[in-house]
């Protein structure tokens, strides 16, 4: 499993401000690693944000439900899942978000995945914080591709995750499977301050689909950040707008039962 234990440079100052120079120079170091990574381009790095920084994320982050959440009960496709704008988060957290969003921000990762011209979403769409309940989960999957808003396509995930003393037993793992879906090639535990970031595509196959184990008080909680780039014209347009979830070898049959029963139904 890759990782660092190169933290991103992060000054807490009243403007949550990036050193911008060593946010760039840490991209360039790992850059060859996430290049040559497999299934897809991605990278594994640990104790990413400074512990003040990561720790204000947690004490902040939402228990009562916010404005317009989305909740996923849905089949195959997620369950038991929350999904919080950061604009509708307390001031703390939505100028964390900014900065998530600003010109440093953007260069490490133009630096680390040889992505030029990368634009944030102010929107979040999609995005922000992210929270699993216990026997939740979420299908394997690529993502959409297109911004309709923005009509700007998706080229990176960031998820930082915020599990303090998660343990293995709890389930969660982030799994990065084949382009025929027939192999998970790696598996990546949800585990405090840990940061994955990875190419968006077509064949970008990721998911946490076998349900969490954890006890009741304890969630699966993330930060989910996307970015894009201004050219959509090679985006296929069975690809443009929705997220495809595809079924591990083992999900066939239990998809197949589920399907036809949402047939039987509505018949």
């Amino acid at each position: 499993m890759a990782s660092t234990p190169q933290a991103l440079p992060i000054t807490l100052s009243p403007a949550l401000d990036f050193d911008q120079n060593a946010a760039s120079a840490l991209g360039e170091t790992l850059a060859s690693q996430y290049v040559a990574a497999t299934p897809f381009p991605h990278i594994v790095i640990d104790n990413f944000l400074q512990d003040d920084v990561i720790a204000s994320v947690c004490s902040h982050f939402p228990v009562e439900p916010t404005n317009n959440e989305m909740l996923y009960e849905r089949g195959y496709k997620g369950q038991l899942k929350r999904q919080i704008s950061p604009n509708e988060c307390d001031p703390h957290l939505k100028a964390l978000f900014n900065l998530f969003n600003s010109a440093p921000m953007l260069q490490f990762l133009e630096k680390l995945t040889g992505i030029n011209g990368l634009i944030p979403d102010p929107y979040f769409t999609g995005g922000g914080l992210h929270e699993t309940r216990s026997g939740g989960f979420l299908g394997v999957h690529s993502d959409f591709r297109l911004n309709k808003k923005l009509n700007v396509e998706r080229r990176l995930n960031v998820i930082i995750y915020l599990n303090e003393d998660w343990k293995e037993e709890y389930g969660g793992n982030l799994e990065l499977w084949d382009v025929g879906m027939k192999t998970c090639l790696k598996k990546i535990l949800p585990i405090y301050n840990r940061c994955v970031i990875f190419n968006t595509d077509k064949d970008s196959n990721h998911g946490h689909p076998e349900p969490l184990t954890t006890p009741q008080h304890i969630t699966r909680r993330s930060i989910a950040l996307y970015y894009y780039t201004a050219g959509t014209l090679a985006i296929d347009p069975a690809q443009r707008n929705k997220t495809h979830y595809k079924p591990r070898p083992k999900d066939r049959l239990s998809l197949k039962y589920y399907m036809d029963k949402l047939i039987r139904k509505k018949n």
